[in-house]
């Protein structure tokens, strides 16, 4: 299971990180946050997505948004653990 951990909530965003090993998954693909915008920027390794119809591929210092109410999943692709830093506006968690 992925490793999620939430950082910190303030007013309306909500900052957290997740790490995900080379297959592991960050959950099946559905909508764990059906009123929050989310913005996921990869700090290290590699990262494999489905946002809706849309299939990305996310190294080190890229990122990508999730609308609100939009389905997505993402799947660690490194040999070393992929580190992500995201935002939830507002906070989801």
């Amino acid at each position: 299971m992925a490793r999620f951990r939430v950082m910190e909530t303030r007013g309306d965003a909500q900052t957290a990180s997740m790490q995900l090993a080379k297959g592991e998954e960050s959950g099946p693909l559905g909508n764990e946050h059906p009123k929050s915008l989310q913005v996921l920027v990869v700090v290290a390794g590699e990262v494999e997505g489905q946002i809706g119809e849309r299939r990305v591929a996310l190294r080190a210092g890229d990122s990508a948004i999730v609308l609100a109410g939009e389905a997505h999943r993402f799947v660690g692709a490194s040999e070393e653990p992929a580190i992500t830093l995201n935002t939830y506006v507002p906070p989801a968690y």
